[in-house]
């Protein structure tokens, strides 16, 4: 998120975007979905299709009671007009304001609003950022005819010439039915990245969850992508596995991995909320989650057994440990080396981390060293432990909020 604007100019300033917000002109907004990957934070969003066409998956709590529905070429055109009116009116705006087409600043002023429409505010913090990706919305674009998908991304960068990168979600089933031919040409229109939900490479897990793919559709698809020149990120899901499947579930996704050599590897370890479907599954006693530790333990065992040449990521706030990251294979000692410090530690201290990473006071562990930040979790376990709390279910209702 943008800092504030400076004190001697944020009350006029704002007063001033106030006002050229209500006498813009701006009449229509466009269609936003429900999520994005943390990458695409800054990314201007396109709904290309509606919710997901599997909407299946036991872990996901998104698109539940929905219809998944494919968009006309020409609703995503309407919205790609929609989104140039508003970056024009912000650049516009950015010169009647006095600030010679500071861009960042006329966007600054609209994010620093408390209120205003959302796809307003996408287009202002994409502007932010420097106006350089896109992110197609939502779960699978690639299902769109090719034609049709192409003659999007054309009309987009057309619309918007200072993109540099346009990025989607894919499932494996879609883009192993996907031509190579077919993948090269859309690749050559502009998407750049995929990003997929790779979970596990674990067959007996995969048929659990009802991922409604394969291990074999997973190397096809992505050793597929690959060869067609897109930056592939693999999403892999650390204590999915649960008790039952865990050592199953880290050596099948690292045998997948292996096979796929993506350019990224993303982890998103599990947590279950009463959102999700396999809620139940656990409130029932049937699966059995893991601890904050063993999941630890989960990506050490995964990092052992990778042979890839791919960055190594752990950039969503549900992961413990979001330090360990790198690129593989020449960081994987000091990757390593950060799981060992915090394994070494006395089971008190590691759940004092647990808990101070989701307060949040602590980001990685060096911040436990900070005396003020480790005397004040220690004194919520103890405040917790007096009310009889147990401090692992705290931590695990703590962790809701990211989900």
């Amino acid at each position: 998120m943008p800092p504030n604007l400076p004190l001697t100019c944020t009350h006029s300033y704002n007063a001033t975007m106030r006002t050229e917000e209500g006498s813009s002109g701006l009449t229509n907004d466009f269609e936003l979905g429900p999520i994005r990957p943390p990458s695409e934070a800054y990314s201007l969003l396109l709904r290309a299709t509606r919710n997901c066409p599997w909407n299946k998956c036991l872990f996901c709590h998104c698109y539940k009671d929905t219809k998944f529905s494919l968009r006309t070429v020409d609703e995503i055109k309407r919205d790609i007009d929609t989104a140039r009116e508003m970056r024009d009116y912000i650049e516009e705006a950015s010169w009647r304001l006095g600030y010679s087409g500071n861009v960042q600043m006329a966007a600054a002023a609209i994010l620093n609003q408390p209120y205003g429409d959302a796809s307003l505010r996408n287009v202002a913090l994409f502007l932010y950022a420097g106006g350089e990706t896109a992110f197609l919305q939502d779960s699978n674009t690639l299902i769109m005819r090719t034609p049709e998908l192409i003659e999007v991304l054309n009309y987009l960068y057309e619309a918007f010439p200072s993109l540099n990168r346009v990025t989607s979600y894919s499932r494996a089933h879609t883009a192993a039915h996907k031509t190579l031919d077919e993948l090269k040409a859309i690749r050559e229109a502009g998407l750049v990245r995929i990003h997929m939900g790779l979970e596990t490479g674990h067959e007996p897990l995969l048929e659990y969850i009802q991922k409604g793919t394969t291990s074999e559709q997973q190397i096809s698809s992505g050793q597929k992508l690959v060869e067609a020149g897109y930056s592939l990120c693999e999403y892999v899901m650390p204590g999915l596995g649960g008790e039952a499947m865990s050592a199953g579930h880290v050596k099948d996704t690292a045998r997948v991995l292996n096979a796929v050599n993506p350019e990224y590897i993303r982890l998103r370890s599990l947590h279950v909320s009463p959102t999700m479907p396999l809620w139940e599954r656990v409130q029932s006693g049937e699966f059995k989650l893991l601890s904050e530790d063993a999941v630890v333990g989960e990506i050490r065992d995964l990092l052992e057994l990778l042979e890839v040449e791919s960055f190594f990521k752990s950039d969503h706030i549900v992961n413990l440990l979001m330090e360990v990251e790198g690129m593989l294979p020449q960081d994987k000692a000091e990757m390593l080396a950060i799981i060992d410090a915090y394994q070494s530690m006395p089971e008190e201290e590691r759940l004092n981390f647990q808990l101070g990473r989701r307060l949040p006071l602590y980001e990685k562990l060096t911040d436990m060293e900070d005396p003020n930040r480790h005397d004040r979790v220690t004194e919520q376990m103890s405040r917790m432990r007096e009310r009889g709390d147990d401090i692992s279910e705290v931590v695990r209702r703590l962790k809701d909020r990211f989900i």
